[in-house]
C-alpha cells in the first residue's frame, strides 16, 4: 500500500462531536438502533482502544466483540475518549501498522484491512453521533472515499448474522458519496431522532 489513509481528520472530528454531547443526551436514540447515544459513545471508546492495539499488533485488547454500554462510561469520558481517538490516529500513522496480520474484534485480518475498518468506524460513528445530537457532520474527501470503497465491497442486501452492517438502504443513484456510504451500512441517510 503506497498511500496510507490518515485516520487523523476523522478522529479529530469525532472528538469534536463528542465534546458537544450534553449529559441529558446520553439516553437519546441513534441511527444504530441497538445503541443509545451513551452506548454508542462507549462503543467508540472500546473500538478506539482495540484498533490502537491492533495497529501495534497487541492482541491483549483486540479479542472481544464490540462494546456498547453507557453504564461503563467513566466520569472523565469527554477527556479520555478524545485522547484515545488521537492515539488511534497516531498508531495508524506508523507504516508497520499496515503490514502483516493483526486482530480486531477477535478476528484475524491483514493490517491494511484493519486500518481501513478503523477509519470506517470513525467516519460512520461520527455521522451517527452527529445525527443523534443535531450536529453538523463533515468528512474529508479521502476518508469518505476510503470508507465508501471498503463498505461497497463488504455490504450486502442480506448480510450474514456476523456482518457489521445491516441490510443496505437504497439511496438514489445521484446520492452524495456520504449518503451512499451510510445507506450501504444499513442506515437511512435521512434518519432523524
Amino acid at each position: 500500500m503506497t498511500d496510507l489513509p490518515d485516520l487523523g481528520p476523522a478522529a479529530e472530528h469525532l472528538a469534536t462531536l463528542l465534546g458537544n454531547v450534553a449529559d441529558e443526551q446520553l439516553g437519546a436514540p441513534t441511527p444504530c438502533t441497538e445503541y443509545t447515544l451513551g452506548d454508542l459513545i462507549d462503543h467508540v471508546s472500546g473500538l478506539s482502544l482495540a484498533f490502537a492495539a491492533a495497529a501495534a499488533k497487541d492482541s491483549s485488547l483486540t479479542g472481544g466483540g464490540p462494546s456498547g454500554d453507557a453504564t461503563r462510561l467513566p466520569a472523565d469520558w469527554r477527556a479520555r475518549i478524545p485522547a484515545q481517538l488521537t492515539a488511534v490516529a497516531e498508531a495508524w500513522r506508523e507504516p508497520a501498522a499496515w503490514d502483516g496480520m493483526t486482530q480486531a474484534g477477535g478476528i484475524q485480518l491483514p493490517g491494511q484491512v484493519a486500518g481501513v475498518v478503523a477509519l470506517n468506524e470513525l467516519v460512520v460513528h461520527g455521522w451517527d453521533i452527529a445525527k443523534a445530537t443535531g450536529q453538523q457532520f463533515r468528512c474529508d474527501a479521502t476518508s469518505l472515499a476510503t470508507a465508501l470503497e471498503f463498505v461497497s465491497m463488504a455490504a450486502t442486501e442480506e448480510p450474514s448474522p456476523d456482518s457489521p452492517f445491516g441490510p443496505t438502504v437504497a439511496v438514489p443513484a445521484d446520492a452524495t458519496p456520504l449518503d451512499k456510504l451510510i445507506g450501504l451500512t444499513g442506515r437511512n441517510p435521512a434518519w432523524q431522532p
